[in-house]
């Protein structure tokens, strides 16, 4: 039995893990707004700092994983808060909770991007480079342009950000060497009550049900859940900065010949100096 927090448990997919992980007979601390363990608002930092606190307390300081499913979809008029819970609420806990992580010598870490970090036009770098450096305020000011659409800016911008978070993250030696496994999964339309709410909304429904699912229908939060237990299990113990995609093909649709990707010759010799950086922190030659 393994002690688990979840963000985001009290509805949708975070829900849907929660109850995955209790039905395999784990512990689980829900964190949420309300109707959770640890009742928490992420989108302040003195909710994020209670979050922490409460968790650690709860686990007794030693965690075996960790699900980062709370987020805000793209809500106009809700930009400051879709920036504070789905960047900082990610990036804050995990530092907050990795000493507790470390302690459990195999950690399993799961953070919910999303495919529109591959599937939404135009999303200002100046606003991923923002979110990076801590800065919500000027993320959110470098949507400004996009008038009504900000706030879809605001949402792809947060979860690109939070993904590369992860990816970075996921190889530190503080991490990876501490036996933490550090993933995400890209989930697309599933049902939740986000989506019904944008499905129920005049404006937004037509390019919700209009946006490509090859599969030909909307997913199922228990089915994202399934791959959060295969990236929380023992069969993930080879996977570190896995971005893993749940979305009905929707990814593939747009981007199927984006990834896996060349080297390109302009980003070669970073791509030396990174290998050759590897091999010497391990005494050994490179072969380039």
């Amino acid at each position: 039995m393994s002690t688990y927090v979840v963000t985001g448990s009290a509805s949708g997919m975070g829900k849907a893990s929660a109850e995955r992980l209790r039905d395999a007979g784990h512990v689980v601390i829900g964190v949420d707004l309300k109707n959770a363990d640890v009742v928490a608002d992420l989108s302040t930092a003195e909710g994020r700092a209670k979050a922490i606190t409460e968790v650690l307390a709860r686990a007794n300081g030693v965690l075996d994983g960790a699900v980062l499913a709370a987020g805000l979809g793209p809500h106009p008029g809700r930009e400051k808060l879709i920036a504070q819970v789905n960047y900082f609420g990610v990036v804050d806990l995990l530092t907050g909770w990795h000493e507790a992580l470390a302690k459990a010598g195999e950690a399993r870490v799961v953070v919910f991007s999303s495919n529109s970090t591959t599937t939404v036009p135009m999303v200002p770098e100046k606003t991923i480079r923002a979110f990076l450096k801590g800065d919500a305020e000027k993320a959110i000011a470098a949507t400004k342009m996009f008038k009504d659409n900000a706030s879809a800016m605001v949402y792809a911008g947060s979860k690109i950000a939070v993904t590369r978070w992860v990816r970075r993250t996921a190889v530190l030696p503080e991490w990876v060497e501490a036996g933490i496994r550090l993933n995400a999964v890209a989930p697309g339309a599933i049902l939740t009550p986000m989506v019904e709410t944008q499905l129920a909304d005049p404006h937004q429904r037509g390019a919700i049900e209009a946006f490509p699912m090859p599969v030909g229908r909307h997913g199922k939060a228990e089915e994202v859940a399934e791959a959060v237990m295969f990236l929380l299990g023992p069969a993930s113990g080879f996977m570190a900065g896995t971005v893993l995609f749940v979305d009905g093909g929707t990814d593939a649709y747009f981007r199927s010949d984006d990834w896996p990707k060349q080297v390109p010759l302009s980003g070669l010799r970073r791509y030396i100096r990174l290998g050759r950086e590897y091999a010497a922190k391990k005494g050994v030659k490179p072969n380039f």
